[in-house]
């Protein structure tokens, strides 16, 4: 039984389909490196541009305050995370003494 779907359009499908497929090392379907390099530095431009002129920063003062109470956090999270580590580490020890005796 034959095709229904002329062998035109399946050329073309292919064709297409080759044309947009990305290919290591194929220079026509990636961007050039400096292309890349281009588009890299004005990435890095616009990225200094907006850091100076729209981002909002905080005063020194305000600024230590703030790394106080990160710290403080850090801290106590550390202890938490520290003591429910023991708590579970007694828990199996517990389990596994009167298990295997």
């Amino acid at each position: 039984m034959k095709s229904r779907i002329p062998s035109l359009y399946l050329t073309g499908l292919a064709q297409l389909v080759e044309h947009w497929s990305p290919k290591p090392g194929v220079g026509s379907s990636s961007l050039s490196s400096r292309a890349k390099f281009n588009g890299m530095l004005t990435y890095i431009k616009e990225s200094i541009e907006e850091l100076r002129n729209n981002v909002t920063w905080p005063s020194r003062a305000e600024a230590s305050n703030l790394m106080v109470v990160v710290a403080v956090f850090s801290i106590l999270f550390a202890l938490a995370t520290w003591g429910v580590d023991t708590v579970f580490s007694k828990l199996v020890q517990l389990y596994f003494n009167n298990v295997l005796n």
